[in-house]
């Protein structure tokens, strides 16, 4: 649901890093996009994170980059978001 909610708002070169074959991760999924400035990472990151409550009933534990939007960060536990400008 992640990467739809991403798709909805148009973000860019989407990448999801499966990481559960991997020792000592963080989590289990990566998943990294972009969008083209402050604005649009702004909106794909709350488009996203409303997408995701809506669709799958989970909210992230925490996020943060929300002050400056180069880039924001959405940790949902076992899936990382991250959305920047490149």
């Amino acid at each position: 649901r992640i990467v739809e909610g991403i798709q909805e708002k148009k973000g860019k070169d989407i990448v999801v890093a499966d990481l559960t074959g991997t020792d000592n991760t963080v989590c289990k999924y990566f998943v990294i996009c972009e969008g083209d400035s402050s604005t649009h990472v702004m909106t794909i990151a709350t488009t996203t994170k409303d997408f995701v409550r809506e669709h799958a009933g989970e909210k992230p534990f925490s996020s943060d980059g929300y002050e400056n939007c180069q880039w924001i960060a959405m940790d949902y536990g076992h899936v990382i978001v991250h959305v920047f400008q490149p």
